[in-house]
């Protein structure tokens, strides 16, 4: 008996020191990525001091003597609280996730290749006035310093660690400027308007019997209950509707075809294929507002501003306090607010003398194109032209690299060849599949497919001390077009809609430019250039003293 008890204590010892080493090995394993708040740090690059101070929640306030020590420092920062989350979305925005998570990943990295938006920011960065790059590679070099500084994937986040069970072999790669401006072609995807309903209208040509019941599922926007920016001679909605709900779009015959639906039911399954990196759900949507001070009690204005994207760990936005010691020319920044990690600056917040904040405008932006297509070249204005093509490679961890062909018209690239449509056999099998077509494909146009010049907008923005240089900073607001409210110390408030907005005329009579898919093969419905700034809404010092954006 005593000998069982020994037996079982002995036992007993063992799990209990099996408890404790386990949970010392995991506390180990978890902690050792944890950032260094406290102390001194030599960071290279640093021409003098700077001060990291966090407060109880760990919101960084950042002070620096010159504006590339007080980037240089936002990167070091950014990298030591989510280097895993820039890494992530540098992967996803280039087209290559695949290489951190396998084939999973591989239909996404088809399509954003296809859509090119490391490309485009490749294209943009060279574009951007010189100091905006100058603070992009002052933040790309305290990122890359915290990366030497970490040494290995494990001590910069516990997800790598996770992540090497899968990807041994994993190294990460220093940070570069166009990582961080092709994170805004992820904002951007994200936030376009009505692309879905109108690659819907077009599946349901071929299955609906009549453009009355395609309105009624899709219908136009209700500009009879929500009133647009325009007088009563400028639209007229009733008869505008009637119009539309039995005017046939210009490619609705070719929409109606075989060849022409499976274009379509591909292009759909390659739009869904792109990862929401701000997020899907209930309760997206934003708003704002801003009341002048007749309505409060300190006859200051007050500004709120709640841009609520879907819930995340960690969360899509990063509060920081960016401040220079001395304001100067070498140094014009005092601005604190939130950003997105791996981004310079403040998107939306406060200087000394400015606050902004911003809500989706979500004008539509993109527009879907049916090409007629024969071999490598598309029909245009009654001549073929040559596809322009590009190769790509894809590399997938623990698989074999994956070669794709990328087509583009003078629209944009092709969407409907890259990812499978998902046919029904059936009333309940799903299968990948559906009928390729071999006449027609569909093109995409956006406005992000273009460089643009956002980041020179963020850092306007920043340093902006009145309405004027507040306007000067939005019309720079390429790509998400966003509505931008505004106040300030001197009692103004005002609003401001920027954005690059298509000018193009509407396929199908009575119905908004976009409405439908475009026949390609025809020029007359191309792009014929962009609003200007000064015809987008605005307003300054309102009579009525308040401005609500939703």
């Amino acid at each position: 008996m005593k000998r069982a008890r020994q037996v079982v204590l002995l036992v007993v010892v063992l799990i209990v020191m099996a408890v404790v080493g386990t949970s010392i090995v995991a506390i180990s394993v978890v902690r050792q990525s944890f950032p260094e708040t406290g102390g001194e740090l030599q960071i290279e690059g640093l021409t003098s001091s700077v001060t990291v101070s966090r407060d109880g929640r760990g919101i960084p306030s950042i002070y620096a003597d010159n504006a590339n020590d007080l980037f240089r420092a936002q990167g070091f920062v950014s990298a030591q609280d989510r280097f895993f989350e820039m890494d992530l979305r540098r992967h996803v925005t280039a087209g290559r996730l695949s290489e951190l998570v396998g084939s999973s990943g591989l239909d996404k990295d088809k399509v954003i290749r296809t859509m090119g938006w490391r490309r485009v920011a490749e294209q943009e960065l060279p574009k951007l006035a010189p100091e905006t790059r100058q603070y992009l590679q002052a933040y790309a070099d305290g990122v890359n310093a915290y990366i030497k500084q970490a040494g290995s994937p494990e001590k910069m986040s516990l997800e790598y660690t996770v992540l090497s069970r899968r990807n041994p072999n994993y190294r990460v790669e220093p940070w570069t400027p166009v990582d961080s401006l092709a994170w805004l072609k992820a904002m951007a995807w994200d936030l376009r308007g009505d692309y879905n309903d109108e690659l819907a209208r077009a599946r349901l040509s071929r299955t609906t019997r009549s453009l009355k019941q395609i309105n009624l599922l899709y219908p136009p926007y209700p500009v009879d209950r929500n009133l647009p920016i325009l007088s009563a001679q400028d639209w007229q909605p009733a008869a505008e509707a009637d119009q539309a709900a039995s005017a046939e779009p210009a490619a609705f015959s070719a929409m109606k075809t075989a060849d022409g639906h499976a274009a379509f039911e591909s292009a759909l399954a390659s739009v869904d294929a792109v990862p929401s990196s701000l997020g899907r759900g209930d309760g997206i949507g934003s708003n704002s507002w801003v009341v002048s001070g007749s309505h409060t009690t300190t006859g200051k204005p007050l500004l709120a501003n709640d841009p609520h994207l879907a819930l995340s760990i960690p969360g899509i936005w990063a509060q920081v306090n960016l401040q220079c010691r001395k304001v100067s020319a070498d140094c014009p920044f005092r601005v604190s607010g939130f950003t997105f990690s791996g981004l310079p600056g403040v998107v939306i917040g406060h200087n000394d003398k400015v606050a902004w904040g911003m809500t989706n405008l979500g004008p539509d932006v993109s527009d879907f194109f049916l090409e007629q297509v024969t071999g490598s070249s598309y029909l245009r204005d009654g001549d073929n032209t040559p596809l322009v093509q590009r190769k790509e490679v894809i590399k997938v961890a623990g698989g074999a690299d994956v070669p794709i062909t990328v087509r583009s018209t003078v629209h944009g690239p092709i969407l409907s060849d890259v990812v499978p449509a998902i046919d029904t056999a059936g009333d309940r099998s799903v299968v990948r599949g559906a009928a390729q077509s071999n006449r027609y494909a569909v093109s995409l146009a956006w406005t992000a497919l273009t460089p643009g010049t956002t980041a020179d907008a963020i850092f306007a923005l920043n340093k902006a001390g009145n309405w004027s240089d507040f306007r000067k900073a939005a019309a720079l607001f390429s790509v998400p077009s966003q509505n931008l409210v505004y106040a300030d110390t001197s009692g103004h408030i005002g609003y401001q809609a920027p954005g690059k907005i298509p000018i193009r005329r509407s396929s199908t009579p009575g119905a908004p430019p976009g409405f439908w898919p475009a026949p390609g093969w025809d020029s007359q419905w191309d792009w014929k250039g962009y609003v200007p700034i000064e015809d987008l809404p605005q307003t300054f010092d309102p009579a009525e003293g308040f401005i609500v954006t939703a």
